[in-house]
């Protein structure tokens, strides 16, 4: 990296590139089916200049190489289809994907984190989305985690639902607290996408169609909040990108048309032509939530996560996602002077005592159901210890 930012990284592996979402997944695959395709995406491609990627990072040799690249989903809470202009962003995650041996981390930002979201005002992150569509809610990862997004993909609900539905549906495990829940929330997407679904009366291993595993994907109110219901997120999408990679080229190309005017993305032709050779090699390595250490405090009547210290969780975040072990990363000025602006706003420094232990949700990799994830970290962090 420049000397501006880091002394020399060292690194284990060599590099690491977009960790896309399945949906992103997805929308490459049509370059396999069909090139008419293009002209349905909604495409907003995004310039260097519009996307606020702070000055140290832009300098940066490391970035500059392209040894990574970013994709940032939005998953919008709009109770309609197709309406990408604005609406809070209630899934925000990045996807990081190691170019080498394809591995993929997948990172989702809660949504209620207490960010520098636009026009200079710190609120929730998901409020980026509303207050600026796209553009601010990529310049709001940018500004805030020191990254170089350029690329997004962004979803509603109908894209989910019928994506799923066209793979055939997915299996996952779940308890009977989530199937209560499930069959729930099922009302609601029936009646904003039209897609009938069945009542589940067993839980365990079950087959979820698209509309049961949107409402799967959308579980706060059951012990984790929203921090679990980030893992049950990655869960689907986990469980997407393993039944893309075993379908046929025909079912692929039968999705990609149910939901080619659901979608809204920043990749062009080339991006998907270049990523899609490679799809059945990519294998979803680890997750985790951001932020790593964090607080919650009532801010203007809502709960909100405060990250504690920003600064240091966006070291911890470098780590992750590149490798850096040596510890040698240092976060940008701007990263430095909204990280203060939080800790005055809230109280909260890396000394502050930690509400919420996050770790025992984050890493979903090679899980189908939150029982099982947690029981892994937990045996995890014991092993560390």
């Amino acid at each position: 990296m420049s000397k501006k930012v880091v002394k020399k990284r060292k690194r284990k592996n060599k590099f690491v590139i977009f960790a896309f979402e399945v949906l992103a997944l997805i929308v490459l695959l049509v370059v396999l089916y069909v090139v008419n395709f293009f002209n349905h995406v909604q495409d907003g491609g995004l310039k260097k200049s519009e996307v606020a990627i702070n000055n140290e990072i832009a300098d940066d040799s490391f970035f500059q190489k392209g040894q990574y690249t970013n994709i940032a989903l939005f998953g919008l809470d709009n109770r309609g289809s197709g309406q990408y202009e604005n609406g809070n962003s209630d899934t925000i995650m990045i996807a990081s994907i190691n170019n080498d041996n394809k591995k993929v981390k997948l990172i989702s930002v809660y949504r209620d984190t207490y960010l520098l979201v636009g026009k200079n005002r710190l609120a929730k992150a998901n409020s980026a989305y509303a207050i600026g569509g796209v553009k601010n809610a990529v310049k709001t990862l940018n500004a805030n985690l020191d990254l170089d997004i350029q690329n997004y993909i962004t979803v509603d609900w109908g894209a989910l639902v019928k994506a799923i539905d066209a793979l055939g549906g997915i299996d996952i495990e779940i308890s009977r607290a989530e199937m209560n829940k499930i069959n729930e929330y099922t009302v609601e997407i029936v009646m904003m996408t039209g897609k009938q679904t069945t009542k589940l009366n067993t839980f365990g291993k079950v087959h979820l169609d698209g509309t049961q595993a949107t409402s799967y994907a959308r579980i706060r109110k059951l012990k984790g909040d929203d921090y679990l219901r980030s893992s049950r997120q990655r869960i689907v999408l986990q469980a997407m990108l393993e039944k893309a990679k075993m379908s046929n080229v025909a079912k692929l190309g039968t999705m990609i048309d149910s939901i080619k005017n659901d979608i809204s993305t920043s990749l062009s032709t080339k991006d998907m032509l270049s990523l899609v050779s490679h799809v059945k090699d990519y294998q979803i390595e680890s997750t985790t939530g951001f932020p790593f250490k964090l607080g919650t405090q009532n801010i203007n009547g809502e709960d909100t996560v405060i990250p504690a210290e920003l600064a240091n969780n966006v070291v911890e975040l470098h780590q992750y996602m590149f490798g850096d072990d040596d510890g040698e990363y240092s976060v940008s000025k701007n990263v430095e002077s909204i990280s203060n602006r939080i800790k005055l706003k809230t109280g909260y420094t890396s000394k502050s005592r930690y509400i919420v232990d996050t770790n025992k949700y984050n890493n979903t990799a090679g899980n189908i159901s939150t029982v099982g994830t947690i029981e892994k970290n937990e045996k995890s962090s014991k092993e560390r210890e």
